[in-house]
């Protein structure tokens, strides 16, 4: 493993206990300015909503955290980090309960790793979906 895979994959656990914990210091310091995140109903929130959101408490991520190892790769300035993840989440007051989800996130570098782009894909609860080491065969 790569130094720059592994600094990733501590990114962006500390950037999912700055979600939960609403740490000010740490998600300005890991979200690229141009952040947009798209969340698991489609819709599309810029980072200041996002974060806005998060540290008003209108959107409470009572846990976050990897349900998978985190893959990372990486070409040059530019990273995509993959895995799955279970949320516990309250927006708006509204209760959301428990989400498992994939996440695809793209960091870039410049002079720090900051979180580019953020998807989150709510994988139903009913689903048969394979582990995260499935390959399609075809």
């Amino acid at each position: 493993m790569s130094v720059t895979v592994g600094i990733l994959r501590e990114l962006e656990c500390r950037r999912l206990r700055g979600l939960v914990d609403a740490d000010e210091s740490v998600l300005e310091a890991l979200h690229d300015p141009e952040f947009v995140l798209v969340h698991p109903g489609g819709g599309v929130w810029s980072r200041a909503f996002y974060l806005g959101g998060v540290l008003s408490g209108e959107i409470d991520y009572r846990r976050f955290e990897p349900d998978s190892e985190i893959d990372v790769r990486v070409d040059g300035g530019l990273a995509v980090v993959r895995y799955r993840s279970v949320i516990d989440i309250q927006v708006r007051g509204q209760q959301g309960g428990t989400l498992a989800c994939w996440h695809m996130d793209c960091y870039r570098y410049g002079p720090t790793w900051r979180v580019l782009w953020s998807q989150a894909t709510e994988i139903p609860p009913d689903s048969n979906e394979p582990g995260p080491d499935h390959q399609e065969r075809g």
